[in-house]
């Protein structure tokens, strides 16, 4: 597949328009000039854009391209991860937002250490760190993937052009360019998601309602099994609380999203810009099924428009439809939008991943006043190193089988724990510190056996990898809410 030149030119100056608009930032007073403004903003910027930033951040290349992928090979089951989103952004502006908004940190993590001691706030960190790394990674990489085939380019050539782009506005330009260039992204890729769905739907040679046919008849709605005993595959039940719980971590606990918190201006407009960001998720995810759907039934219907190897697979039917089903210049920058999807994410975790560097291990352990001009250093300093850790595991992942697979697992194993740790602290108050570590540990281990040691060491029950947060995130709150109990009865005091 070969992009028109007025593609080429479209997807160049969109890229470098976006670019150029983060690094203006650089030039704008009070923008990125000290600490406070490189990570909150300084708590001045309007909550629509806030709100377009933790939605951006939600969406990568990934959804884009993956969910329709889904729903073209399978059904909606996945869908249903989206039906659990309102559940947990209502608990996340219902008990988080008011609880970060009253810190006099921007780090997620500093709550941890004022219940459990340091070693919480270190082990949340630094688990936040290197699933981080490990996500950067896994986007650069399955970014580079449909770019190698819509451009041409060497798959390490792409990882690396991302890398610098995206490490050069989030370094100049601090959050705020973040978020500012978030918000433009969001907005041109709901834009191109609804063209492209048009355009499909308008191309079916029996019109719309062939669509819904074929569609029907081939059972492609199905949110997939209900049955409330099937637990180790992906059934409704399953999708839907394992949904509750890693929204509930994003929305709740995650320095990409808390970060964003602390930019609003108000505790009023976090919140509404928390609802919009989160909230905004579920039509738009609607759309990328539709999406799937849609190009199930369009190449149903016409079946010589799509050759063979493409065909054989279902990843590279969308770029391949966007390249030749779309309108010249459209297509361009529908691929931009593509690319800034996955640029807008990986720029947040810089910029939320420096943030952490500074906050929880340079002012805590080395200098807790240090100066404006220090912090600057070292926030630029991490930046760096996290975009050069990015592009690596990026380069790295092109030996594995699979990288959804390693992502999965990664990030199941370094972040289930932090959950549970939070909802210990939050909800059970007379927990402490033994009680905490005791159930981290045992929570651990749960969520490893499940994720990678399970076909090892089965159980008569088999349980789907997705569960490994929700019976990681468990065992600990249990183990610890239980430990605390028996230690107050034992000392004579009623739990």
């Amino acid at each position: 597949m070969q992009l028109p030149l007025i593609d080429l030119l479209v997807f160049a100056v969109y890229m470098a328009g976006v670019t150029l608009f983060g690094c203006s930032f650089y030039f704008r007073k009070g923008a990125a000039d000290k600490a406070d403004a490189f990570t909150s903003g300084g708590g001045r910027l309007p909550a629509w854009a806030v709100g377009m930033s933790i939605f951006a951040t939600f969406v990568s290349s990934i959804s884009f391209l993956g969910l329709p992928a889904k729903a073209y090979l399978g059904n909606w089951n996945a869908f249903v991860f989206s039906l659990s989103i309102p559940v947990a952004s209502w608990m996340a502006v219902r008990f988080f937002v008011p609880l970060y908004r009253s810190l006099n940190s921007v780090s997620a993590y500093s709550y941890l250490e004022t219940r459990f001691g340091p070693w919480a706030r270190v082990y949340a960190s630094l688990c936040y760190l290197v699933t981080q790394v490990a996500r950067m990674g896994t986007i650069m990489y399955l970014l580079a993937l449909p770019m190698n085939a819509l451009l041409g380019w060497s798959i390490p050539l792409i990882i690396v052009i991302t890398g610098v782009g995206v490490l050069l506005y989030s370094m100049m330009g601090g959050i705020q360019a973040v978020v500012w260039t978030d918000a433009i992204q969001g907005i041109i890729l709901i834009g191109g998601t609804v063209l492209c769905l048009g355009v499909l739907l308008c191309s079916m040679p029996g019109g719309i309602g062939q669509t819904w046919e074929i569609a029907t008849a081939s059972h492609k709605f199905s949110l997939g099994s209900w049955s409330p005993a099937d637990w180790g595959s992906e059934t409704f039940w399953v999708c839907l609380v394992y949904g509750i719980f890693i929204n509930l971590q994003n929305y709740g606990i995650d320095q990409n999203y808390v970060q964003r918190y602390m930019t609003a201006r108000t505790q009023r407009d976090a919140i509404r810009s928390t609802l919009f960001g989160s909230l905004l998720y579920v039509p738009v995810s609607f759309l990328f099924f539709a999406i799937g759907t849609a190009m199930f039934a369009y190449y149903q219907a016409r079946p010589e428009l799509l050759p063979p190897e493409i065909a054989a697979r279902p990843d590279q039917v969308l770029p391949y439809f966007i390249v030749k089903g779309l309108p010249v210049g459209v297509t361009g920058l529908l691929i931009a939008s593509i690319f800034a999807a996955g640029m807008s994410t990986i720029a947040t975790s810089l910029n939320s991943g420096a943030t952490i560097l500074l906050e929880d291990y340079y002012k805590r352990f080395i200098d807790p006043a240090v100066r404006d001009r220090q912090a600057m250093r070292v926030l630029h300093a991490g930046t760096l190193a996290l975009a050069v850790l990015g592009v690596g595991c990026a380069l790295a992942m092109m030996r594995v089988k699979s990288a959804l697979d390693v992502w999965w697992a990664l990030s199941s194993i370094f972040s289930g724990g932090m959950l549970g740790l939070f909802l210990l602290g939050y909800f059970s108050r007379k927990a402490r510190n033994p009680e905490a570590a005791l159930g981290a540990v045992l929570g651990i281990l749960v969520i490893a056996w499940v994720s990678v040691f399970q076909k090892t060491w089965p159980l008569p029950v088999k349980l789907h990898a997705n569960l490994a947060i929700v019976l990681g995130t468990t065992t600990i709150f249990v183990t610890g809410f239980l430990l605390s109990a028996l230690r107050r009865r034992k000392s004579g005091v009623e739990p």
